[in-house]
């Protein structure tokens, strides 16, 4: 009996603390690994479902007003190519018509990307910028917006040709240029998608770098903007 009795007043084995430890350290060590499984899922629907600019946005309105500004600098280029044939003046209208039918295509993907409208019935261009049709800058001149050229501004170009043409279309795209620049400042200040202000930005630099070089085609013409 006084073995049994040994047996029964023997002290705990030491370890058993240990794996009271472990365990505890294991729940720790699940809990924080299914804290960061939570984190990288929330992550992930963030992802998947991002932020986007609603119709009445800046963004959108820069977007649509743009492509429309843009649409004309095509059309405009495309005259002048058709009316002259000085090879200075054909290789920028061509430059102009590629990359501002380029950079419409972008504005308009990122339209139907965001789901949005292309055209917005019973608003007026520029009311993203607190203009539509009058505001700060004053009175659009009867053109949609800053800088556009007039039905009859276009139909003058259309009837004209070689050097007049292109004088013409040198005055007329630079102020559509310098239109262009006011509008895409609007966007670099009231955007909200990174990628839109970017390339608004990159607008202002390549219009205000092609306004210098048209005052000096212009020059060695004999006229000014």
């Amino acid at each position: 009996m006084s073995g049994d009795d040994d047996l029964l007043t023997e002290p705990l084995p030491a370890r058993r603390p240990d794996r009271t430890r472990w365990a505890a350290v294991t729940a720790v060590a699940l809990a924080l690994l299914f804290a960061g499984g939570a984190v990288t899922v929330a992550s992930a629907e963030r992802e998947e479902a991002p932020r986007t600019p609603s119709t009445a946005s800046a963004d959108a309105g820069f977007a649509r007003d743009m492509s429309v500004h843009h649409q004309q600098a095509v059309e405009m280029s495309f005259i002048v190519r058709d009316r002259t044939q000085d090879e200075e003046v054909r290789r920028l209208a061509y430059d102009i018509a590629n990359t501002q039918a380029n950079q419409r295509g972008m504005m308009l993907g990122w339209l139907d990307l965001w789901e949005l409208p292309k055209v917005e019935s019973g608003v007026e261009p520029m009311t993203w910028m607190g203009m539509g049709g009058s505001g700060d800058t004053g009175p659009l001149d009867g053109a949609l917006m800053p800088g556009m050229a007039t039905g009859a501004q276009l139909d003058q170009l259309r009837k004209a040709s070689g050097r007049e043409a292109e004088i013409l279309y040198l005055k007329l795209m630079t102020a559509h240029h310098k239109g262009g620049v006011h509008m895409a400042e609007g966007c670099v200040q009231r955007c909200s998608v990174v990628v839109e202000r970017d390339l608004a930005q990159g607008m202002v630099d390549a219009q205000e770098s092609e306004i210098l070089l048209m005052a000096d085609m212009l020059r060695e013409r004999g006229a000014t903007a």
